[in-house]
């Protein structure tokens, strides 16, 4: 029984720990941000405009994904590479996989050239990377997000 306790305690707070993160977590900090000359910017700078208009009208498809609580993007550009990061909160476990694969890819089913935005949909949070597929922010931020979120 001695074991018991301290392993439910121990998993208690793994799991605590793991659905505690915001989304001021989740995001970038600027000493996070890769070397690379890569500057701030206001607003979105996403690759395609489905990601930018899921970001900007999330409430038009809140039957389908879900109530959104709170949303963020960080924007990023530099001479070589430029996107945003988009990070939305919902009330309750996000559910539309099926949906976004369809809006960001289309037919494909998955990133391509063309489209190359991906998300990752953990619990109650989404985020969607609209950047290029080797984008040095693309990796930091999803390092961040996986060790945060798993």
């Amino acid at each position: 029984m001695k074991l018991t306790i301290p392993l439910l305690t121990l998993l208690l707070l793994i799991t605590t720990n793991s659905f505690s993160q915001t989304i001021a977590d989740l995001k970038l900090k600027p000493k996070e941000i890769p070397k690379g000359g890569y500057m701030v910017s206001d607003g979105n700078i996403c690759i395609t405009p489905q990601a930018c208009n899921f970001y900007n009208d999330i409430e038009t498809y809140s039957n389908i994904v879900g109530t959104v609580k709170s949303k963020a993007i960080q924007s990023f550009k530099s001479k070589a590479d430029r996107g945003s990061i988009m990070y939305f909160e919902f009330d309750h476990v996000f559910k539309g996989d099926r949906f976004l694969q369809g809006l960001l890819w289309g037919k494909a089913g998955e990133p391509t050239a063309e489209h190359p935005e991906e998300y990752l949909a953990k619990g109650k949070f989404l985020i969607i990377w609209s950047l290029q597929a080797d984008s040095p922010l693309k990796e930091k931020s999803e390092t961040k997000v996986e060790t945060l979120l798993q």
